[in-house]
């Protein structure tokens, strides 16, 4: 699927250590400020173990997991809103982007650089948050302008409406509070759906620690944690530079000797792609078979024929019905045939929305 998540962060935070621990593609990574000018996008396989399981159930001749998309964006500093540093070139790149993971330096190394000379997330994060609540607030001022225009000419009433809504957005915004921040109704967010608000964005706070701190954070990831306390955002603790350590063993077996080491159950990036994947609103349902076991990505709320559109076009133009099992039932009964046996396979229309994890199979005509 197009949808990204975007990596931002300042300069020298870690993000393209990460990205390279994620990524196949790899960004360069240096000890200086705008490394990464051009954003850098992976393609990230999303780890599954559902997956594994129906891989052992069929056998088939091959295994494809679903993905997302991760873009590494240039740093930010001060003064981005009003073009300084690269700063038109990353709020362009940020637009784009569906989901932000807001890279946080959570760690003291005086071999690697700060712009600005000493450690403070909570400084740093509300760098960035400034510097897009200033580009939001000169979107909506731009868009209330407009809205004061249709609303005085023809008493447009849906220009009323959300002018209301732009004026209340303005006010928070001057207050330096992220428009995800702010309670809206859902009728006030479809209005403004079309404003393309760059701190509407759903976001995850990834603080960048030592390797001493990977198991249980810091007192730098614990300022981070009441700073957003009241902001509908996620957290995520993460030592990127032992990420990368860990993604250069070679076996299975080495890597989960070194996370029990640290005291992890699992890769940090297993967590940020997961985490990732959620921020998107995605799910995963799967077709499976003799030739093929695969996971397939979809948006929370979509309906079978969006689902099977997802495959081919054509499963959605000529959608006739699904046949859907749920996943517990196909591990418990150990095949597709057994599940018919036990009345488990249910036959759904067009209306029926997709549960994460069912295992579909599309009937069409075309």
């Amino acid at each position: 699927m197009a949808l990204q998540c975007g990596i931002v962060g300042l300069p020298n935070v870690g993000k393209s250590t990460l990205f390279n621990c994620l990524s196949n593609a790899r960004a360069q990574s240096a000890n200086f400020p705008f490394c990464t000018i051009e954003p850098n996008v992976g393609v990230i396989t999303v780890p599954d173990k559902r997956l594994i399981e129906l891989e052992k159930i069929d056998n088939p001749k091959r295994v494809v997991p679903t993905t997302v998309e991760i873009v590494d964006i240039a740093g930010l500093v001060k003064g981005a809103s009003k073009g300084e540093g690269l700063g038109n070139q990353f709020l362009a790149n940020i637009r784009e982007v569906d989901a932000i993971i807001h890279v946080l330096r959570c760690f003291e190394n005086e071999n690697i650089t700060h712009v600005d000379g000493t450690i403070d997330p909570v400084r740093d994060k509300e760098v960035i948050d400034t510097e897009l609540q200033l580009k939001d607030l000169e979107t909506v001022e731009n868009r209330i302008a407009r809205l004061q225009k249709q609303a005085r000419v023809g008493m447009d009433k849906a220009a009323m409406k959300a002018l209301a809504v732009a004026e209340k957005l303005k006010a928070s915004l001057e207050s330096g509070i992220s428009v995800r921040a702010i309670e809206l109704t859902d009728d006030e967010k479809e209005l403004i759906h079309d404003f393309f608000l760059l701190t509407d964005k759903p976001v995850l706070y990834v603080c960048n620690v030592d390797e001493a701190s990977a198991a249980s954070g810091n007192a730098f990831t614990e300022k981070v944690k009441e700073n957003i306390a009241n902001e509908n955002a996620e957290i995520l603790i993460i030592a990127a530079a032992t990420e990368a350590d860990i993604a250069e063993l070679e076996t299975y077996e080495e890597k989960q000797l070194f996370l029990e080491d640290l005291g992890l159950d699992e890769p940090g990036v297993n967590k940020l792609i997961h985490s990732a994947y959620q921020l998107l609103n995605l799910e995963t349902y799967f077709t499976t078979g003799a030739d093929e076991s695969r996971a397939w990505t979809f948006k929370k709320g979509t309906k079978a024929p969006g689902a099977a559109g997802i495959i081919h076009t054509d499963f959605e133009k000529g959608f006739i019905r699904a046949e859907v099992i749920k996943y517990d039932d196909y591990v418990s009964l150990g095949s597709e045939a057994a599940c018919r046996d036990a009345g488990k396979i249910s036959v759904e229309g067009k209306e029926y929305v997709v549960q994460d994890g069912d295992i579909m199979h599309f009937r069409f005509n075309v």
